[in-house]
């Protein structure tokens, strides 16, 4: 005999709801707010230097009647030198102000760390900051010796595989005429000494093309192949006085010839001469 099924029940299920707690924490949630920068300032002796060359004994930079632009307010404030302030913006200042004079000995300024005020006009606020003094800091210093010390030896390596003729046009821009006088070594000698003196100078030279030219143009002179006429206007030939170029109004003359040399008229004269001179 069959079994007779059974009878399934529908359990009906409450609907959730949510709590008060949740409805208010869900409509009340807390802005986020911007945490305040922190102030990286740091408290410690600090030395400026002046950044001219010369060192004098005494030399007194203003600390009075300076602005600084302030870009939060977007304006102009007064800054003043006061040791009896906390502060060097004038508007700020509180009670009588005893102004004070800031003054570099031998080219320096040790400022202790117990004077903040003048630290922080000197480092943040003086408009004559990185002009005519600058902090020194001992890991801006590093970073700058380590990039002139790569300088330099890049330009040490260029100068010692450098072949002669480039020598010779470089150093005809150091010595001028001289060089025409000069043995291979005394010129690689010279070269490399130049090249540890004026790093980046040298190394601009040797990748500017118009310093070879020129210095063909100054041997092709030289050798009483080409000449430059008395008003320095016109280069010609040595030999019948043909006129070969005119020089552009404010020119240097054998900048111009070198810039010449590339011209298709140019490069004609060019070869001819490198076979005279050769």
């Amino acid at each position: 005999m069959a079994k007779k099924a059974k009878k399934t029940e529908n359990v009906e299920v409450e609907p959730q709801i949510e709590t008060m707690e949740e409805v208010v924490t869900e409509f009340f949630e807390e802005p986020v707010v911007e945490k305040p920068k922190k102030d990286t300032w740091e408290i410690k002796d600090r030395v400026y230097y002046l950044t001219r060359k010369r060192r004098p004994l005494s030399y007194m930079i203003r600390s009075a009647d300076i602005y600084h632009f302030d870009e939060e307010k977007g304006y102009e404030r007064e800054l003043k030198y006061c040791e009896n302030q906390k502060t060097p913006f004038v508007d700020e200042m509180k009670g009588d102000q005893r102004l004070a004079h800031i003054i570099f000995r031998n080219g320096a300024l040790h400022v202790p760390r117990n004077k903040q005020t003048l630290q922080r006009l000197l480092s943040l606020y003086h408009p004559h900051k990185d002009k005519l003094y600058a902090e020194y800091k001992p890991v801006k210093e590093a970073e700058d010796q380590m990039q002139w010390l790569e300088l330099e030896a890049d330009a040490l390596i260029a100068a010692r595989d450098m072949d002669i003729d480039l020598a010779e046009a470089i150093m005809r821009v150091e010595n001028g005429s001289k060089v025409s006088n000069m043995s291979s070594k005394e010129l690689k000698r010279d070269l490399l000494i130049f090249s540890k003196r004026n790093p980046m100078l040298f190394l601009e030279l040797a990748k500017d093309e118009n310093v070879v030219l020129r210095n063909f143009g100054i041997k092709a002179t030289e050798a009483g192949i080409l000449k430059l006429s008395s008003d320095q206007r016109n280069f010609v030939w040595a030999s019948n006085d043909r006129k070969l170029m005119t020089i552009p109004y404010g020119e240097h003359p054998y900048s111009a010839l070198a810039a010449w040399f590339k011209t298709d008229e140019g490069m004609e004269i060019y070869s001819n001469i490198e076979k005279r001179l050769n």
